[in-house]
């Protein structure tokens, strides 16, 4: 199967601080891994679209996209809430990376993919309906999920995130929508120390220990979202692809390797093989902050979800 991944030159556009883990060369890491492996001869690459006003309003509050749109600076870098830095174009690098979420699900949907990596910054998952934090802006995830329900009329859609610290944002955006199942592993206690008790079925926490090492994350995986996968029956696998719990990576101090994010995304290729009405796998970059081990862990993922 020939994996599509989308991307867009604005993604590198959006700035930070020099020595800001959340870099521009985050994309050219990948791609270079890309290359060097042959990846680049088996994938069809697109140039990510602008997401549309709508779409954005369907999961973020009208009045907190106003207002971002009066802070990006003219010229330099500022910080304007949480960690998160504006630059000249960081909106139109956000408008791209929620917007290529919105195309790799009509293109899953229509039949024209299977699997879709979007290769994309600014990260989306800690954003949530009124606010942005933690390197996000807007909810790239979110506005992938929520468009598969309202514009594809889709009746359960699944969000599966391992990213090393817990989706906040799209936990907020999704907490009362029983149509998203939303399953996450990540470092526990940890930022963002979201709380995670009294929380409705429809979402599936699995914490992992500082010290967690792959056979945890894995062991997780098996007992929470597989389960969770076989009762809730989504028909599209969303993941919120975050590879900053490799063990190389000192975003956190969880362990995990290549191997690790190439089983988890197998089982989750074979849950779509293996049941008709889960038509196919939208793949949006999170965290991963060691630029070596980012490009061999994305493109393990993608080989993975596309049996290259």
């Amino acid at each position: 199967m020939t994996v599509v991944i989308i991307s867009h030159p604005s993604c590198q556009q959006h700035l930070a601080p020099e020595g800001h883990p959340e870099c521009p060369e985050r994309i050219d890491a990948i791609r270079n891994q890309m290359i060097a492996s042959g990846l680049d001869f088996v994938v069809n690459e697109r140039d990510a679209q602008e997401v549309t006003d709508a779409q954005l309003q369907a999961v973020h509050d009208a009045d907190y996209l106003t207002s971002l749109k009066s802070l990006p600076p003219s010229n330099g870098i500022r910080v304007f809430d949480n960690d998160v830095w504006m630059s000249p174009k960081t909106l139109l690098a956000a408008r791209h990376a929620a917007g290529s979420g919105v195309q790799a699900v009509d293109l899953v949907l229509t039949g024209k993919a299977k699997g879709v990596f979007c290769n994309v910054r600014p990260p989306g998952h800690h954003a949530e309906r009124h606010r942005a934090m933690g390197f996000c802006i807007y909810n790239n995830i979110a506005v992938a999920a929520q468009y598969a329900l309202d514009h594809h009329g889709l009746e359960r859609v699944a969000i599966l995130d391992f990213d090393v610290h817990q989706g906040n944002g799209t936990l907020d955006i999704f907490l009362q929508e029983p149509r998203v199942l939303f399953c996450s592993t990540f470092q526990h206690p940890f930022y963002p120390n979201t709380e995670l008790i009294n929380q409705p079925g429809h979402i599936v926490n699995a914490p992992l220990a500082a010290t967690a090492k792959g056979e945890d994350f894995r062991q997780a995986v098996k007992q929470y979202w597989l389960p969770a996968l076989e009762q809730f029956q989504p028909q599209l696998l969303l993941i919120s692809a975050g590879f900053d719990g490799h063990l190389l990576d000192d975003m956190s101090s969880v362990s995990l390797t290549e191997a690790d994010y190439a089983w988890v995304t197998t089982e989750l290729r074979a849950y779509v093989d293996n049941h008709d009405f889960c038509l196919g796998i939208v793949s949006m970059l999170e965290g991963g902050y060691d630029l070596p081990a980012l490009g061999r862990s994305v493109v393990a993922h993608i080989k993975a979800m596309g049996k290259l």
